[in-house]
């Protein structure tokens, strides 16, 4: 039990807090969705949320890179498989958007999926349509 207590307090003490500069970016980003909601509400295509959210990235003069292909390497092999990530931001914070009337695991999931490769440690995946965008937003930190 003692080798399991150290070795839990080891992992627990080499965890390295995401960085201020990140932080403060997840909340513009969050800013943005919030504004970007509170003008259309729930109920338009994903690929208008997008739009209008990397409009207001735009505004805030924030870098971002939109559709971003994520290569796989597996054996030596690059693996084209089609994953992309809806926006970049600042090489820092991968942003998932959805406007789908019900969460699911998988989109957390899929989050993980394309911030292990990037190297990338936070994550947010933004659903926008749902009454209150406070309920949409899901932060994931590696």
């Amino acid at each position: 039990m003692s080798n399991y207590k150290n070795t839990l307090e080891q992992n627990v003490s080499n965890i390295v807090p995401i960085p201020e500069e990140t932080e403060k970016l997840a909340k513009t980003i969050i800013d943005a969705a919030y504004k970007v909601h509170s003008t259309l509400g729930p109920g338009l295509l994903e690929s208008v949320y997008e739009k209008c959210l990397i409009y207001e990235l735009k505004v805030r003069g924030i870098k971002f890179w939109e559709q971003v292909d994520i290569p796989i390497i597996y054996g030596g092999l690059n693996i084209d498989a089609g994953l992309r990530i809806d926006i970049m931001v600042e090489d820092a914070v991968v942003v998932e958007i959805k406007a789908t009337e019900q969460h699911h695991p998988l989109y957390e999931a899929q989050l993980l999926t394309y911030l292990k490769p990037t190297k990338k440690r936070l994550g947010l995946l933004i659903n926008f349509n749902v009454p209150v965008i406070r309920q949409g937003i899901k932060r994931i930190a590696l």
